[in-house]
């Protein structure tokens, strides 16, 4: 009996190695995509921690809000607005602030959102013609310029469609970034779109659909797969999300990353588990 019990407690000791070494590795894939040079991989990660919980990487997020890059700082905006924190609060406020036109309304609308005054009165401001939502012409086209710079293949974004809701867990974001930036890709597929609504299902059919889809041809139809998996909120998933670690497109292994830290928070906060460790 004795022998049995060792053998367990060596077995959870081994398991908890694994876990902080996978824990350390996706921590440094998205602050590394955060610190690269290229807009793109920047915004990648931001969408991507709107799947992560709230920890140490927050701190990283809020200061993204100093990008250069315009896109990112939108995409932090849409990050911030999912966390119903004080701190989320306080850097959207900082986004208010913002002197590009594009960042300082989606501020204005998320806070409006979060039912905080500054957003209204900012909206207010913006139906009073005291201030704009969008730059000029040239500006714009200066920022493109260089955005291309850094960016191997510029993608317009020529839709936006609103993500598909489910029931939120304290602490952690909803993912509508990660979702609304798959949706607004011009290649998107019907498939890609089909793995997102099933998200909210949990039935073994649906499940093994989406795990087979973590291995599709197509980048976004295996984004979708990791977003609907994540949002599925259980950990015994991040087996499944582990290879996608190592996927070629860093929307795809960026979101993976995020969503094995989240699946490990929920498991961190089991009946019996404490609280959750920051990562």
């Amino acid at each position: 009996m004795r022998h049995n019990c060792l053998c367990v407690v060596a077995l959870l000791a081994g398991a908890h190695t694994v876990w902080s070494g996978t824990a350390e590795k996706c921590a440094d894939m998205l602050v590394q995509a955060l610190e690269s040079k290229n807009p793109d991989t920047r915004k990648n990660a931001v969408v991507a921690l709107s799947l992560a919980d709230r920890g140490a990487l927050f701190w990283r997020l809020t200061q993204m809000l100093d990008d250069p890059d315009v896109p990112v700082r939108v995409a932090v905006v849409t990050s911030l607005s999912e966390q119903k924190a004080p701190e989320a609060t306080d850097a959207l406020k900082k986004a208010l602030r913002d002197r590009t036109p594009e960042v300082s309304f989606a501020a204005a609308k998320a806070l409006y959102r979060l039912d905080d005054p500054a957003g209204k009165e900012a909206l207010l401001s913006v139906l009073d013609r005291q201030s704009k939502t969008a730059s000029g012409f040239l500006t714009a086209e200066k920022r493109e310029a260089m955005r291309m710079m850094h960016t191997p293949r510029t993608t317009l974004l020529f839709a936006f469609r609103e993500g598909v809701g489910f029931v939120p867990v304290p602490m952690l974001g909803t993912g509508i970034s990660s979702m609304q930036a798959i949706l607004s890709d011009p290649g998107v597929s019907g498939r890609a779109a089909a793995a997102l609504l099933l998200g909210r299902e949990k039935d073994p059919a649906t499940l093994a659909a989406l795990k087979d889809a973590l291995y599709d041809k197509d980048w976004r139809v295996r984004a979708a797969a990791v977003h609907s998996l994540a949002i599925q909120n259980d950990p015994a998933i991040k087996k499944d999300l582990e290879p996608i670690l190592e996927d070629a497109r860093s929307e795809v292994r960026l979101r993976a990353a995020a969503a094995w830290k989240r699946l490990t928070a929920i498991e961190q906060t089991a009946p019996g588990t404490g609280p959750p460790a920051r990562q």
